[in-house]
């Protein structure tokens, strides 16, 4: 993975802040809007630092949470009113709970 910049973090910290509640968005969509060359590259940033973030509303493009996340991620996203069918966050549809930048 290329060198990460501290405006890159920024913007990437920038993005998240901005997910509002009850909506999600996804590795990729924040790369993209971030500029980003790869969803990995925000992932990265997600797993050094995001405590401070609403982290819960990022999640992979198959709609799911982290592995290592799940209960917690999906609890927390329930208490906002986004519903996972099957684990699994609508992402397209009328159901969808994707936002968009």
């Amino acid at each position: 993975m290329a060198a990460v910049t501290d405006e890159q973090v920024e913007r990437v910290r920038a993005l998240v802040a901005s997910i509002p509640v009850g909506r999600v968005a996804t590795y990729g969509d924040i790369a993209a809007a971030a500029g980003l060359s790869s969803p990995r590259i925000t992932g990265w940033i997600m797993r050094t630092d995001a405590a401070d973030l609403p982290w819960h509303r990022v999640i992979a493009a198959s709609g799911r949470p982290a592995p290592q996340l799940r209960t917690r991620q999906l609890e927390l996203l329930r208490a906002e009113g986004v519903l996972a069918v099957d684990g699994r966050v609508p992402l397209r549809g009328k159901d969808s709970a994707r936002h968009t930048f």
